[in-house]
């Protein structure tokens, strides 16, 4: 049930994710809002590489993932979509403190993304199962 739920949260943030890439920043947060500030930053790039650009093709290998072990559920895949999600999650909480403590802006689009990323980190965290 927490890998379906898991797909409705990896579309929402690839969604995310390709409006940001594509759409002009005031035409989907507004002109007034901090994605402007966020967007226009130097951390607006990882490596050369637009982080929206980077989301998608994270997201978009994580939905596969998943759907592929909803479909035939194997070890591995667990492991890596765990993986993914954590490695996503780190990066989610440094772009959150980036945009409170250094930029000073908030975009509501990438808060999406990065809420998104870490609640799904919530939800399949490993837990002890009772018996």
């Amino acid at each position: 049930m927490k890998h379906k739920i898991l797909v409705i949260i990896l579309t929402i943030c690839l969604i995310a994710s390709i409006a940001l890439s594509f759409l002009p920043t005031s035409q989907i947060c507004g002109v007034r809002s901090g994605c402007e500030a966020v967007q226009n930053s130097p951390y607006k790039n990882t490596f050369g590489i637009d982080n929206g650009y980077l989301g998608i093709i994270a997201f978009f290998i994580l939905l596969s993932l998943t759907i592929s072990h909803l479909r035939t559920p194997k070890r591995y895949k667990k492991i890596l979509i765990f993986a993914g999600v954590l490695t996503g999650s780190i990066i989610a909480f440094f772009f959150i403190c980036l945009q409170i403590f250094v930029i000073k802006a908030l975009c509501t689009y990438c808060l999406v993304i990065d809420i998104g990323i870490i609640l799904g980190l919530v939800l399949i965290f490993p837990t002890k199962r009772k018996k």
